[in-house]
Formats: structure tokens, sequence, C-alpha cells
């Protein structure tokens, strides 16, 4: 059973930084696409990063230039560095494995973690 597992999420003011993990046990991790999804209250689950297993990377308009996405295969450890968050970065982030090495076509979840930017 493949279950990715996030953590790092917490509570920062406007400005500020926050790295997330997901460490992902049962599965050959670097033999998939991985990616970061988030979901503010009343509002879709959207990606916000993927990152294909020759470390392509995709992003979301909203995060570019702030948020890196990064794995590292060694750890079964998936990354997202945050900087410069704003109010509107607050949501549940979920850590997602894709069912393909370079294509985000997501076939497990971890529960998410709780990210809130104050103004």
């Amino acid at each position: 059973q493949v279950q990715p597992v996030e953590s790092g999420g917490d509570l920062v003011q406007a400005g500020g930084s926050l790295r997330l993990s997901c460490v992902a046990s049962g599965t050959i991790f670097s033999s998939n696409a991985m990616a970061w999804y988030r979901q503010a209250p009343g509002k879709q689950r959207d990606l916000v990063a993927s990152i294909t297993t020759g470390d392509s990377t995709n992003y979301a308009e909203s995060v570019k230039g702030r948020f890196t996405i990064s794995r590292d295969n060694a750890k079964n450890t998936l990354f997202l560095q945050m900087n410069s968050l704003k109010p509107e970065d607050t949501a549940v982030y979920y850590c997602a494995r894709s069912l393909w090495s370079n294509v985000v076509a997501v076939d497990y979840w971890g529960q998410g973690t709780q990210v809130t930017v104050s103004s």
C-alpha cells in the first residue's frame, strides 16, 4: 500500500517561508512523477507543482518564482520550498504520486498538511 505522508505545514506571516516534506512509503519512489496540490476552503483542489522522474518541473503561474519542488529518491522524499508566502497561499497542501513517470495522473494522495499565511 502506497502511503504519502506530508509534514511541515504551519502558521506563518506574509513574506515568510515554509518547507513541506512528503515521505512516500510502499513504492519505488524514483519510478513515478510526484506533485503538490492545494485546496483552500470552498475551492477545488489545484495543482501547485510537479516533478518528473527526470527532474523536469512544472509550476502553477501563481507560485512561479516563489515555490520550488524537489525530490530525494534515496530518502523517498518530496519537498516544496515556499518563499515569499502570501495570504492567498493559505490552503491544505497535498502530496500526490502519479501513475506515470513524466505525466501527472494521480493514483495516491497524502492526508494533507495545513498552511496558513497571516497578513
